[in-house]
Parts: C-alpha cells; sequence; structure tokens
C-alpha cells in the first residue's frame, strides 16, 4: 500500500472548495521572546519560530543568532542585500542545511532532526528547478506521484492497470486539475518548460508546490527572471493566492517593492542579522538606522552631516532646521530625508539651502532632479513631476526645502531614539 493518500480520502479540489476569498492575515507577530504568551494556547500547526540560529561556513558566519516568528498565515518577506544571508536562512528552514546553533519550530515543534521531505514545507527557486523532460502536468504531479505511488503502481502502462492504484491516480488527476485551474495553468500542462515562457514556468513551478498543502511557502526570489510587466502582473497573482489559500509563506528578495507590495511583514538583513523588522509603513517611515534608511529609498537616500544645536535644532550647511528626534544637544550625526520628502524653489526661504541643477532623469509619472550643494558640495535627489523638468535646466540655480517631518537625525554609531523603542515593543 502506498503512503500517503488512501481511497477516498478528500482531495485538494475539496479543500480548494472550502476556501474563503478573503482569509484574514494574522496580527503582526513580534521576534520570538523566548516563551509563549500563553503556554496553554497550542501553537498553530503551520507557525514557524526561528530561534537563535547560527550558520557559519568556515570562519564566515552567514546567519548570526537570527530570531523570527510567524504566525499561520502570515508573509514575512526576507529583503536585504546580496550576500546578506537570505536564501541561507531559506535553506535551513527547509532542512536543506544544518544549522551550527539554535533551533527551527514548525507548529511549535522543533524540526531540527526533521529530514527535509518531512519538515511540510514546500521550496520555490528562482531558477523554478522544473523538470525539463516532464511536461506540466507531470511537473506539479511529481511529488504526489513519488509519495502516493508505489515503484510498481509508477510503471509506465503496467502501474494504472493495478487495480488498487486507480483510485490513487484517480486522486492525483482531480488535484492536478483544482492547482491548475487555481493557477490559470490549464493551456499548458501538456507543454515541456522548453516550450514556455518564463512566467507560464513560474505558475507550473508554484502548482508543484501547492499540491503537497504545505505547512509553509518558501519563496527564494521566484520573480527575479521575469520581465517588468510579467513580474508586476506574477506579484500580485502571487499575493491573491497566498491570501486566499492563508499558507504561512517566507518571501526572499532583494527588491524593495516587490517586499512593500507583498508582505504583512518585513525582516530587513545586513551581514547576516535581521536589523529591522516590521509592517512597510513601519520600515518606510521609521528606520532604525541610515542602513535602513537608504535600502528603502530611491534612487537613493539623501545624507548630509549635521550637529544638533539645540534640542530639536539641527544645524546644516550654515543653516538651522528643525528635526524632531534630533534630542541631545552638541551630537553630531547624519540628517537623512528621501527624494520625495524635499523640494526646490525658485527664491530663497527660511531653512532652505542653496543648490545647482546638475542632471535631470525621467522616471515615467516622475522626474529626478540631481543638485549640489553650493556651501558643502553633497549631492541630493529631489522627486519631481515630469511636467515640471522643464522649469530645472542643468546649470540653472535654486534653493532646496527639506521637510523636517519626514526627515531622520542618525547619531554617529547609534540607532536613532525612537525606532530602537519600537523595534524593542516588537520584540517584547
Amino acid at each position: 500500500m502506498a503512503k500517503g493518500m488512501s481511497e477516498g480520502q478528500p482531495g485538494l479540489s475539496l479543500k480548494l472548495q472550502s476556501l474563503s476569498a478573503d482569509l484574514p492575515i494574522n496580527d503582526v507577530a513580534g521576534n520570538w521572546s523566548g516563551q509563549q504568551e500563553n503556554n496553554s494556547i497550542q501553537p498553530d500547526p503551520s507557525s514557524l519560530d526561528i530561534r537563535a540560529v547560527t550558520k557559519k561556513f568556515g570562519s564566515f558566519t552567514a546567519l548570526d543568532e537570527i530570531s523570527l516568528s510567524l504566525r499561520a498565515g502570515e508573509l514575512v518577506s526576507i529583503l536585504g542585500p546580496s550576500g546578506c544571508g537570505k536564501s541561507t536562512l531559506l535553506r535551513v528552514i527547509a532542512g536543506l542545511d544544518d544549522v551550527d546553533a539554535g533551533d527551527i519550530l514548525i507548529g511549535g515543534q522543533s524540526v531540527m532532526a526533521t529530514s527535509p521531505k518531512n519538515r511540510g514545507v514546500a521550496f520555490v527557486f528562482q531558477s523554478y528547478a522544473l523538470y525539463p523532460h516532464l511536461n506540466g502536468y507531470d511537473n506539479i504531479a511529481a511529488p504526489l506521484v513519488m509519495c502516493e505511488l508505489s515503484a510498481i503502481d509508477r510503471l509506465p502502462f503496467i502501474g494504472r492497470l493495478v487495480p488498487s492504484a486507480r483510485a490513487r491516480y484517480a486522486s492525483i488527476d482531480s488535484r492536478v486539475n483544482a492547482v491548475a485551474q487555481l493557477l490559470k495553468v490549464e493551456p499548458f500542462l501538456g507543454r515541456k518548460p522548453s516550450q514556455m515562457s518564463g512566467g507560464q514556468r513560474q505558475r507550473i513551478a508554484l502548482g508543484r508546490a501547492l499540491i503537497r498543502e504545505p505547512k509553509l511557502f518558501l519563496l527564494d526570489e521566484p520573480l527575479a527572471n521575469l520581465d517588468a510587466s510579467l513580474r508586476n502582473q506574477t506579484r500580485a497573482e502571487l499575493s491573491t493566492l497566498q491570501k486566499r489559500l492563508g499558507t504561512t509563506t517566507v518571501f526572499v528578495t532583494h527588491d524593495q517593492n516587490e517586499a512593500m507590495a507583498l508582505s504583512d511583514r518585513i525582516a530587513l538583513m545586513f551581514a547576516g542579522q535581521i536589523r529591522q523588522i516590521g509592517t512597510p509603513d513601519e520600515l518606510y517611515r521609521n528606520p532604525v538606522d541610515l542602513d535602513v534608511a537608504r535600502f528603502l529609498s530611491q534612487p537613493h537616500l539623501n545624507t548630509l552631516s549635521a550637529a544638533v544645536a539645540a534640542a530639536g535644532r539641527v544645524l546644516i550647511a550654515g543653516e538651522h532646521l528643525v528635526f524632531a528626534d534630533a534630542r541631545n544637544p552638541n551630537s553630531i550625526g547624519i540628517v537623512g530625508f528621501r527624494p520625495e520628502h524635499c523640494a526646490l524653489h525658485r527664491h530663497q526661504m527660511p531653512g532652505t539651502l542653496a543648490v545647482s541643477i546638475e542632471r535631470l532623469e525621467h522616471a515615467g509619472a516622475e522626474a529626478h532632479v540631481f543638485v549640489r550643494l553650493s556651501t558643502t558640495g553633497d549631492l541630493c535627489v529631489v522627486r519631481i513631476a515630469s511636467s515640471a523638468i522643464k522649469d530645472w535646466p542643468a546649470g540653472s540655480h535654486a534653493w532646496l526645502a527639506i521637510d523636517p517631518a519626514q526627515g531622520w537625525f542618525f547619531p554617529r554609531a547609534a540607532h536613532r531614539r525612537d525606532a530602537a523603542l519600537v523595534l524593542q515593543r516588537a520584540v517584547a
């Protein structure tokens, strides 16, 4: 008797029919604090707890005491630059790499001694990893065929003649068709991967992961190989699918736009450590340090050296500006502000800085004006409507106004005070 689906067991098609289109997304969960809030409440089978996990490759520390918790149904993006440990974190969750210290719990149970195939996770790789000799149908069905059919059942032609295998084949067929209908890939089931577009291959890879009904989805930059238009379309479809199924998902990306659009929360990593975790809005509006603010700014974060002249007031290029989080008089640091949080004026106003226009870049409905401060030579970027680009020709002079309510003061070698308190509350 093959393992898995027995005769008469309901298939995935029945489960899909019972899904609500508006399954609730769980409340935000903080990092693991070492204790459950209520030990009498049993963890959800699809919850994930990563507890002080460390992974080394020789003398290099890829993961440095990473702690992170996901509640059932939550989608958390692991965001960060290349080489920060994002993919390694996915691999240790899946059991593809061992850890040197720490623990990983799925559904409240440690999986450190559990093999990858028994952890109840589905891994979707950036390269899709489809079987090139199998068509779309067989790629989606492959996990069920390997788990639920015996070696004899899988024999060509003969296998389907085995009486006990017929019901299992029918169950597999029903579930493959249900997944194909959900992902809208029915027209591609008969095609080999080489006959599919990138988006079609991606959907087949998602279908192969989905059909296992995993506790966790682990997605390693699954949209990276798609062109911009298809990436946006697939991103929207992926978000809708995840919310409909309510499957706990860890999504790895280096693209801040993807993370912002998809995530319930974002964990931003640098050099093997989670620097900040929170909702997209929390990270955007209250970055804990300069690295976080820079990573979440496009095309880049404007930074100017500053000194705190008095509580709430900073001195920048000879001008006094109000910054609420600059609290310690006589401290020095960096003022950061995004291109969308500053503006250009033709005439001097209180608190404005003299600049010269160096160059302009069109960006569709918007444009970026690169300006250089006349006093310090620092380069800044201002975002304007593209229709106004003719008003600021290269070589002209203007005055830069910074919105202090949207900027931050970063003390040297320290976290911002307010953001650090927000982070502490999230962890508690």
